[in-house]
């Protein structure tokens, strides 16, 4: 978490840490990335179960049930780790397009750093005042411009290829985490009525 709150306020100094870090793919995944997302994901359910969320098409103020909220915090862990995943596969396609020979160590490294405020700022998804809208457009502009100064000093492309780099990969990503974004918002919403269905049952169920 320290980390993701570094690259929003000193990210040249901490893309240089990272770098010269060198950590690998599993190091990344379960000391930097779980640990993240099970801060923001015990964050947002302690937010559905005590303060609630409002609801469309009729406003209403939804409190959640603690088995709901942790299978829905359960699938959108998983959804989120196929995100960086994923995204990291799709940066290093991007960069053999610039004719770059950029191993998945290195995409894995920079989309869960460059995605890390991010998912950090879905801490505000807590708040049930707060549209998700708000939490993923305020997110994904700090990982945009954290990625301005991670491609070039994680991925190392030849400089006139960089900002292409850069570009294609923000491109991507915007648009992988706006699909997840559509999914768990419009759950929270009351848009997907039988997917809350199908959560509330399986919430049930836990003894808790």
């Amino acid at each position: 978490m320290i980390k993701a709150l570094l690259l929003i306020v000193r990210p040249i100094a901490t893309w240089d840490w990272i770098v010269r870090a060198q950590r690998g793919v599993v190091f990344i995944a379960v000391f930097f990335l779980v640990p993240l997302l099970v801060l923001t994901s015990a964050g947002e359910a302690y937010g559905l179960v005590y303060w609630g969320k409002w609801q469309a098409p009729v406003l209403r103020l939804k409190m959640f049930p603690v088995g709901e909220a942790v299978v829905f915090e359960v699938m959108q862990f998983a959804l989120s780790l196929g995100v960086v995943f994923l995204g990291a596969k799709l940066v290093k396609a991007v960069g053999e397009t610039f004719h770059g020979r950029h191993t998945f160590q290195q995409a894995f490294t920079v989309v869960a750093y460059g995605l890390s405020p991010f998912f950090f700022l879905r801490l505000l998804d807590a708040v049930n005042g707060i549209s998700p809208w708000v939490s993923w457009a305020i997110g994904i502009s700090l990982a945009i411009s954290a990625l301005y100064h991670g491609v070039p000093r994680v991925m190392q492309p030849d400089p006139p290829q960089a900002f292409g780099l850069y570009v294609a990969s923000s491109v991507l990503l915007v648009l992988i985490t706006l699909l997840a974004r559509f999914i768990t918002a419009w759950y929270l919403q009351g848009r997907f009525t039988k997917l809350e269905a199908l959560i509330a049952s399986l919430g049930a169920r836990l003894p808790f």
